[in-house]
């Protein structure tokens, strides 16, 4: 058998083979081992320390662990008000809890800050997201800053060589002033290394209050149109380009294994077949009916596609409306079956015994009002008693 080029060759912890199931984290995967949820070759282990390679058969409680998925980098647009972690200790709420549900178990390459915006990478090989955070990779990361304060560009020019703030060093910083705007000014930063709130350190030293600040590329990845909390995949072959063989071949990055397939969406077809079946072996609308749509769609095949807005028209107050007479009937659903087999659903209104004798009295006698006006026509066309 040929081996892939790509393959890994050389063993590795157990902890980080399960990480990169996509199954848990790598601290998860220790506490399941820990518990004596994880066996080898069929036989329970109780400490991380060992290693395994392709050849040997892992299983957690009793199920094979899951085929490695191959490498995946995401952009995602951070808001403001959101945790760049997976459990916050402050119950603050986190990214990866509006991220949706059909993603894998993704890691973030580096971090934002609490109340920092802007462009995210996040991937599911952790092997990846290290190399891509480490300041040898070298690739640059641009930011927009507005900043409360003024400053001169021979000032931005004096972070070029680095700077050292309260005996931590701070490599290059490419800073250019864009416009002042009233006492606040726009920044465009480039920085290398990503230390823990280095561009507001960095700023509060020359004197500015950053007052908002969002990322807005990493290394060749662009934030762009991507707007607020949505998440765009980028493809395998754009990856491969972008990463190169160095980083490809250090990260050991996978591209050849299946890709899971995406989780399908019912279409207007699907319902419509559904109809055609009989009953009993028909499934509930709920599980048919697609959330994404609009809910005012009335036709049964555009409930799963979105539908134009409806624009309601304004038909005179309240008031100006003639109030409707209820009936006096009550209405019955009754589901028949027409010729082709398509279920369609009738209300038929019956009435009440009430209403119907109400009805008949009304029908069989005359009303007062139609009494008179024949007396009266009656008495118009009768000559008077004295002229006989």
């Amino acid at each position: 058998m040929e081996e892939r080029p790509n393959q890994r060759k050389t063993s590795q912890r157990i902890a980080k083979v399960i990480a990169r199931a996509g199954l848990a984290s790598r601290r998860e995967a220790e506490a399941w081992i820990a518990a004596g949820r994880i066996a080898v070759n069929g036989t329970t282990i109780a400490s991380p320390a060992i290693d395994v390679t392709g050849s040997d058969h892992i299983t957690v409680d009793g199920e094979p662990l899951p085929a490695r998925q191959r490498t995946r980098l995401f952009l995602y647009h951070k808001p403001r008000g959101l945790m760049t972690t997976h459990a916050d200790p402050q119950g603050r709420p986190t990214i990866f809890q509006n991220l949706p549900r059909e993603l894998p178990r993704l890691i973030s390459v580096g971090r934002l800050d609490f109340n920092t915006e802007g462009l995210l990478l996040l991937t599911n090989d952790g092997a990846l997201a290290r190399l891509l955070e480490l300041p040898a990779t070298g690739w640059l990361r641009r930011y927009r800053v507005r900043a409360h304060g003024s400053i001169t560009r021979d000032r931005l020019d004096g972070l070029r060589p680095g700077v050292t703030i309260d005996g931590i060093h701070y490599g290059p910083i490419e800073a250019v002033l864009d416009r002042v705007q009233g006492s606040n000014v726009w920044l465009t930063l480039g920085i290398r290394e990503g230390k823990n709130r280095e561009v507001r350190n960095v700023l509060g030293h020359l004197g500015l209050s950053v007052t908002r600040l969002i990322r807005v590329s990493f290394g060749p990845f662009q934030l762009g149109e991507l707007a607020e909390g949505e998440v765009e995949e980028v493809r395998t072959r754009v990856l491969r380009e972008q990463l190169g063989d160095r980083l490809v071949r250090l990260s050991r990055a996978d591209f050849s294994s299946p890709r899971p397939p995406a989780p399908r969406k019912p279409r207007h077809d699907d319902v419509r077949q559904e109809e055609t079946r009989p009953v009993a072996q028909q499934k509930p609308r709920e599980r048919l009916r697609n959330y994404t749509s609009s809910d005012h769609a009335w036709r049964i095949h555009e409930e799963g596609r979105r539908t134009k807005k409806l624009h309601r028209r304004f038909h005179g107050a309240l008031s100006d409306r003639e109030e409707v007479p209820k009936r006096n009937e009550k209405a019955q659903a009754d589901i028949l079956t027409d010729r082709k087999g398509r279920r369609v659903t009738v209300e038929r209104y019956r009435q009440t015994s009430e209403a119907a004798r109400q009805d008949d009295r009304g029908f069989h006698r005359k009303s007062d009002h139609q009494r008179q006006n024949r007396s009266a026509g009656r008495r118009s066309r009768m000559p008077p008693r004295g002229k006989r």
